[in-house]
């Protein structure tokens, strides 16, 4: 029988093992959102979409370990599962936050890898018109300055965490993905609409994507890094992370049936894409309360984003924003949604994290910490992205010539098309 002092050791190294895992899953998550934003859009287009989320990952790794992990975990604080003493500038300091049992670095590489994915989102909504350069800053700075401080608050042991009703944000629905969509819709709207999108009439004109394939290949492996998105963070090798993973099925799962559904009645056919929208949008809308809720909760919740979303994306289109791969619908309406949900579904009461919520009697009190929460963040992130982007505008330029987006990206970005024909 293994003594206290060695379980306790093996606990750390599974705890350490399963979360530099779950950090790759991740990461592998890059190679989703590529593939989904390659496949919703045009084939003249596809290696600068691949060079944006190549550079999502590889800038917004360096950018947080220099500045973006201090931002969001720096200074003194406890009562969070772990204990701040250094400044983290460059991951120094010997009293750099961890949490439980975690090596530094492992819990760094997990973060680091949520940090590129809020970046990520962004890119789709911009997609087939946006110059290079400038999509290049902008994703340096939200990844070391504009996620951070929203990490800060609630993950850092911030203001959110420390409402008497704590804010709840499981696996980041409004920390990552809702930032991502607000950013995404911020950056579309001062974009503009893609070349022949809308009609005179403003009605849109379908600009079909090149490779349907690409894109639910790509909603497969989001959801298989799903599951390192949430039962990761549970950040330690336990027993819980087994229902936090069936949440994340039955929410993704019901998600794709309601778009399906839902399109199949609104115009006779089931829409391939939007049911792989679907699916991203239960994930995305379980993700906050992953841990919290039940298995009918996750269902009900991954219904209604599967639903929500594609209401979201007609929204969109007659408002003239031109989201290519419906980035803002998924990542920020559904964000919202599984955020406020947590304050409606929460099965479960622990003091000082998280109370059950008013579908299961725990009254109001969690609701309006989601409510305060959703609205600061969005706020925030409105806010600093609308500033970033109207500054990329005024001095580099933020859109492509109409000749380089008639033409494609590929070849006027990066010198060489994406898909070259044999001779």
């Amino acid at each position: 029988m293994l003594s206290e002092a060695t379980a306790q050791s093996v606990q750390a190294l599974l705890d350490n093992v399963w979360i530099l895992i779950a950090a790759a899953l991740v990461i592998l998550m890059q190679a989703g959102f590529a593939l989904v934003e390659a496949g919703l859009t045009r084939g003249k287009n596809v290696a600068n979409i691949f060079m944006k989320n190549l550079m999502d990952f590889c800038i917004g790794s360096a950018v947080f370990f220099a500045v973006g992990y201090a931002i969001a975990f720096g200074g003194k604080m406890s009562g969070v599962g772990g204990y701040i003493g250094g400044d983290g500038w460059f991951l120094a300091g010997d009293g750099i936050f961890t949490y439980g049992t975690l090596d530094k670095f492992v819990f760094f590489t997990f973060q680091a890898a949520f940090a590129a994915t809020a970046a990520t989102i962004v890119s789709g909504a911009m997609a087939e018109r946006t110059k290079f350069k400038s999509y290049v800053i902008f994703s340096a700075v939200i990844s070391a300055v504009i996620y951070p401080v929203v990490v800060r608050w609630q993950w850092g042991g911030g203001w959110l965490f420390q409402l008497d009703t704590p804010f709840h944000d499981f696996a980041g629905s409004s920390l990552v993905h809702m930032t991502g969509g607000i950013a995404a819709a911020v950056g579309a709207f001062l974009l503009g609409p893609r070349l022949g999108r809308y009609g005179a009439d403003g009605r849109a004109r379908a600009i079909p994507g090149h490779s349907i394939p690409f894109a639910i290949l790509g909603s497969f492996i989001l959801l298989v890094g799903w599951y390192g998105f949430n039962a990761g963070s549970w950040l330690a090798a336990g027993t819980e992370i087994g229902g936090i993973a069936v949440n994340t099925t039955l929410a993704g799962s019901m998600g794709a049936i309601a778009a399906m559904i839902v399109t199949w009645v609104r115009s006779g056919k089931p829409d391939v894409a939007m049911a792989g929208n679907g699916l991203l949008a239960g994930l995305v809308g379980v993700t906050a309360g992953a841990w919290v809720v039940n298995g009918l909760g996750a269902i009900v919740i991954g219904t209604c984003a599967g639903i929500l979303v594609v209401f979201a994306v007609t929204f969109f289109d007659k408002v003239r924003i031109d989201d290519p791969v419906g980035a803002v619908s998924v990542h920020g309406v559904c964000g919202a949604f599984g955020t406020l949900a947590v304050g409606l579904f929460s099965s479960i009461e622990v003091d000082g994290v998280i109370k059950k919520g008013l579908f299961y009697g725990g009254g109001t009190d969690q609701l309006v910490s989601q409510l305060i929460g959703v609205a600061a963040i969005a706020a925030f992130v409105l806010v600093a992205s609308f500033i970033l982007f109207s500054v990329l505008k005024a001095t580099v330029g933020l859109r492509v010539s109409e000749q380089e987006e008639i033409e494609g990206l590929d070849v006027h970005e990066h010198g060489f098309a994406g898909y070259n024909s044999a001779d």
